[in-house]
């Protein structure tokens, strides 16, 4: 499906609408790795930043809206993960399941593969299960899982 969205480059002023689907996200669910809100300026440094590696921040406007962001820098850092990429994606509750998503994931891919990234990750959560089906429809498998462990040890060490 192609979604009639323009997706463009995030520009400073579409940081208070970035900043505003992303914190009831990250208020509001468990499907972030981030703790908490971001303010304004964090949002701020956060696009400028990856901008600034030569990485995307990209907005889905449709009739002057902004209805959608996504992103992408590298997994982790040093030489050996160069080509490793990891995303983020998140559009407004209104804005899902209209081909808005697919089309944003394909423009940052296009965007990493570009600038020769051979690997993009999605970092999801368990209970994201929205978000584990829309990777599994446009083609992510599963590489693997991080297990709970019992409270407060790694391997039988306690840590407190």
């Amino acid at each position: 499906m192609t979604h009639p969205a323009m997706i463009r480059d995030a520009t400073p002023d579409d940081i208070p609408t970035i900043a505003a689907i992303w914190n009831p996200i990250l208020r509001d669910t468990a499907i972030s790795f981030w703790p908490g809100e971001r303010s304004e300026q964090e949002v701020r440094d956060y696009v400028a930043e990856r901008q600034k590696q030569g990485h995307a921040v990209l907005v889905a406007e449709e009739d002057g809206q902004v209805l959608g962001f996504a992103s992408y820098a590298q997994f982790r850092a040093g030489g050996g993960y160069a080509h490793s990429m990891e995303h983020t994606i998140h559009l407004v509750p209104g804005a899902r399941g209209k081909g808005l998503g697919r089309a944003l994931m394909h423009a940052i891919e296009d965007h990493a593969r570009a600038r020769g990234a051979r690997l993009m990750i999605g970092g999801i959560t368990g209970s994201n299960v929205e978000s584990l089906r829309f990777h599994e429809r446009l083609g992510y498998a599963d590489w693997g899982r991080i297990r709970r462990r019992a409270a407060n040890s790694v391997n039988g060490t306690n840590l407190c």
